[in-house]
């Protein structure tokens, strides 16, 4: 019995969560514009439609995926090019933190204006967000390899590419798989930010257009689809860590 519980315990805690959300809103006879009931939320998403809830879903995990492709893309190539060069490390680290440093919810109108109210804009803005988190894990990850092990591929005369290859990236493994499942979640964070700025569609859009419309328990079921996305990829490149290199498990990162 303890060891059912221990099992299912974070579902059992979830499920009395949202019983104790449930009675607290009827007891209380608390407005559904203000704080919603799960079942009047339920109610609500259910009316919407399966249809619909496809269509933003489908455009916040495209925005999502793409601008997280392309962080991937630049980031662990970068990442590269900072370990091998100090000169580069010392250009482009200043750089790197100025990025992170700036707020991208207030950049985001600048960006849209820039580059229009198109599909561009906000996969560029889910990248920057998405991007440091690579950069850094991936830096650390090539950077912690052991002296010895460096000394001992310049010894065998092992070219850089080499190098890398054998012996760094596969050191890496567990910081790079570590920043991609932080940056997966990002690139949720990104992709919402961006649909608040400029969108027709999107889960993001949806929860800024219910607000305004006083349909608290839409954007309530728009936010826990948002949730609801960002555990399956996060589920998903965890699994893909298993599943690919199942010899990094036990390596801290």
């Amino acid at each position: 019995m303890s060891a059912l519980l221990q099992r299912h315990a974070s579902l059992l805690v979830f499920l009395a969560v949202l019983l104790f959300w449930e009675c607290a809103c009827r007891l209380a006879h608390i407005p559904e514009y203000i704080f919603p009931a799960p079942s009047l939320i339920w109610r609500s998403a259910a009316e919407m439609g399966l249809q619909r809830w496809l269509e933003h879903v489908t455009a916040t995990l495209q925005v999502a995926l793409i601008g997280y492709a392309l962080a991937i893309a630049l980031a662990i190539p970068l990442a590269i090019a900072i370990t091998r060069s100090q000169l580069l490390s010392k250009i482009i680290m200043p750089w790197l933190v100025v990025i992170q440093s700036t707020p991208i919810v207030a950049v985001a109108p600048i960006i849209v204006v820039t580059l229009g109210a198109g599909l561009l804009p906000r996969v560029v803005i889910t990248t920057l967000i998405a991007f440091f988190p690579l950069v850094v894990s991936t830096a650390l990850g090539l950077a912690s390899v052991p002296a010895e092990l460096v000394e001992l591929s310049r010894s065998l005369r092992a070219t850089t590419s080499r190098q890398y290859w054998q012996i760094r990236m596969p050191f890496a493994v567990p910081y790079v798989f570590s920043a991609l499942k932080v940056s997966i979640t990002l690139a949720i964070v990104g992709a919402v930010v961006a649909e608040f700025v400029a969108a027709e569609k999107g889960l993001g859009y949806l929860i800024l257009f219910a607000t305004s419309s006083f349909k608290v328990p839409v954007a309530f079921a728009a936010l826990a689809l948002l949730v609801l996305c960002s555990l399956l990829l996060y589920g998903g490149v965890q699994q893909l860590h298993k599943r690919l290199f199942p010899w990094s498990q036990s390596t801290p990162a």
